[in-house]
């Protein structure tokens, strides 16, 4: 329909990169178009870290459940959702000294979930604005695991939260987009809940979708396969108390 829908379609995540290098005015170009991405009452809830240290670059390989291509990305970023900015900004503004306002004294979860939102924007905006310049993109969500070790490594403070992690590159090799599937995917006015023959039949498709390597051995449907890989595994294991950690630790005021 026109070139912006095109590259969207055709866009899928890149794992293997070109030795060509992503140049300073690419990235430049890049984050200067993720800044402008959609935010919560202009406040920018989100800090964008870079990590150009390929020490840095080799652990979080190790770290982000052993892939080893976050060690080979030409440009790493990690998408903050960040409270902390504005906390320490208030404290400079002696915000407390305002008579007539219901004080708080750290952000909350509704904080959170803008800032996450605000930090995920910024993120799908260099995406697409990458993919324009021909360089390609991989999200990295097992930024949240390790939550301590994380947390050290970044640097971070009580009230951020790393959302996202994305590898940039330019892919080594042509690679068709990952099908979606889009069945109920869309509801009017009310969410719906799927009906047994629904259910039956969205198992079906997406069996079929992904064979023939949707279903492992053992399992007798596609749904069965991701119980038991993504659901109750391990790393979702660690992921759930990561994040019970994170969330703790964000509405944890500072002393």
């Amino acid at each position: 329909m026109n070139p912006t829908i095109d590259l969207i379609n055709a866009r899928s995540s890149t794992r293997t990169f070109a030795e060509a290098p992503i140049t300073a005015a690419e990235r430049e170009a890049v984050l200067a178009a993720t800044l402008r991405a959609p935010t919560a009452g202009a406040m920018m809830l989100y800090s964008i870290i870079q990590i150009e240290d390929q020490a840095l670059k080799n652990r979080l390989a190790e770290t982000c459940d052993d892939q080893p291509f976050i060690a080979r990305a030409p440009w790493v970023l990690v998408f903050v959702a960040d409270m902390q900015r504005w906390m320490d900004l208030f404290s400079a503004s002696e915000v407390h000294s305002l008579a007539g306002v219901g004080h708080r004294n750290a952000p909350g979860l509704g904080d959170l979930m803008m800032a996450c939102s605000d930090a995920l924007i910024a993120a799908q905006t260099a995406v697409i604005a990458a993919e324009s310049l021909g360089i390609g993109s991989c999200y990295i969500g097992d930024i949240l695991e390790n939550a301590e070790v994380h947390a050290e490594l970044l640097g971070l403070p009580n009230h951020t939260l790393p959302i996202g992690m994305l590898v940039f590159g330019r892919p080594a090799a042509s690679r068709p987009p990952t099908p979606h599937c889009t069945s109920h995917a869309v509801h009017t006015d009310r969410y719906q809940r799927l009906s047994a023959a629904e259910l039956q039949a969205l198992s079906a498709e997406l069996e079929q979708m992904y064979a023939p390597h949707g279903i492992k051995p053992g399992f007798a449907n596609y749904p069965q396969t991701i119980y038991a890989r993504k659901f109750a595994c391990d790393f979702m294991s660690e992921m759930n108390r990561s994040v019970e950690w994170w969330l703790r630790r964000w509405e944890t005021p500072e002393r």
